[in-house]
Formats: structure tokens, C-alpha cells, sequence
């Protein structure tokens, strides 16, 4: 059986970052204030200087379930090189997204869009929805809804920022 080559693996990386989430003209972020987990408020325009991904998502999301310790996984890998990871939860109770959090052992910050104005805001029209911000604090990035293989293009991108 022959085996795929580099090349055509590279192709289809590069087609699939291509068909999800467009390079966008940089786009100043909509700052937010919002409660983290923890009880605390949380600016986004603090984070200027750091790669921040944003991830609406909700309990009752089984494609947000399933991309959860993914996300992780990429926040443990790529923080200590100035990256960061926002879990912005759109559920107007926040019982079952507390929950969901503690039981998948998140460490990113969780925040709470209880009123929605945030997600209206950033035009959030499928869950899960996920950007990313470059250290200027601009939108460069965006991924509607989730398919196992998009955090390879997350990573991809984050990479992409981190070093810029």
C-alpha cells in the first residue's frame, strides 16, 4: 500500500485552513468585560500583547464538548510563549457550564455571556465559534461550528501569531 507523501499532507493542511477560516484584513476586536468562573472580571483589552483565542460555546453543544480538551491542550502547549485562551460560555444559567468545565479539567479561563451582548457583538452565529486575535489586538481568524481536524489549523494559526 503506498503511503501518502509529505507534500500531499501539507496540500491538504493547507486547503483546509484555506476553506475554514480565511485570512482576514486585520479588524480591531470589540473590547468586553466579562465574570470569569472564579468570580472575577475579566478585560480583554488586558491581554493586548498576548495571541488570544476566543471560543464561544455552550453545554448543550456536543461539537463544543468534543472540541474542549482539544482547546486545552493547545492553551497547556502554547502559553508559555504568549498565547492565551478565552472559554466565553453563552448560556443565560451557568450551572451546567460550570459543571462541563470542572469535569473536562479546563485551566483557561472560563467567562459568562449570560445577556448574549458579547456574542452579538463579535456576530456569533454558530456554536461552536472560535477566534483568533493577534498581539495588537485584532481579529485575524475564525472558525464557525467544529470538525475533528480543525485544531490542526488552529495550531497552525496560533503558530503563525505567536511569532509574528
Amino acid at each position: 500500500m503506498k503511503q501518502p507523501n509529505r507534500i500531499s499532507h501539507q496540500l491538504i493542511l493547507l486547503a483546509l485552513l484555506l476553506f475554514i477560516s480565511p485570512v482576514r484584513a486585520a479588524q480591531p476586536t470589540p473590547d468586553f468585560t466579562l465574570k470569569r468562573l472564579s468570580g472575577e472580571n475579566l478585560r480583554l483589552s488586558e491581554l493586548r500583547g498576548e495571541v488570544v483565542m476566543i471560543n464561544f460555546w455552550a453545554s448543550w453543544c456536543g461539537p463544543c464538548r468534543q472540541e474542549m480538551p482539544l482547546l486545552e491542550a493547545l492553551y497547556q502547549r502554547y502559553r508559555p510563549l504568549g498565547f492565551t485562551l478565552l472559554g466565553v460560555n453563552v448560556e443565560q444559567e451557568s450551572t451546567k457550564a460550570r459543571k462541563l468545565a470542572k469535569e473536562l479539567g479546563v485551566s483557561f479561563p472560563i467567562l459568562f455571556d449570560s445577556d448574549n451582548q458579547v456574542s452579538k457583538n463579535y456576530e456569533v452565529a454558530a456554536m461552536p465559534t472560535t477566534l483568533l486575535i493577534d498581539r495588537d489586538g485584532n481579529q485575524r481568524f475564525i472558525h464557525q461550528g467544529y470538525q475533528p481536524g480543525y485544531e490542526e489549523a488552529y495550531q497552525e494559526q496560533i503558530r503563525l501569531l505567536v511569532g509574528e
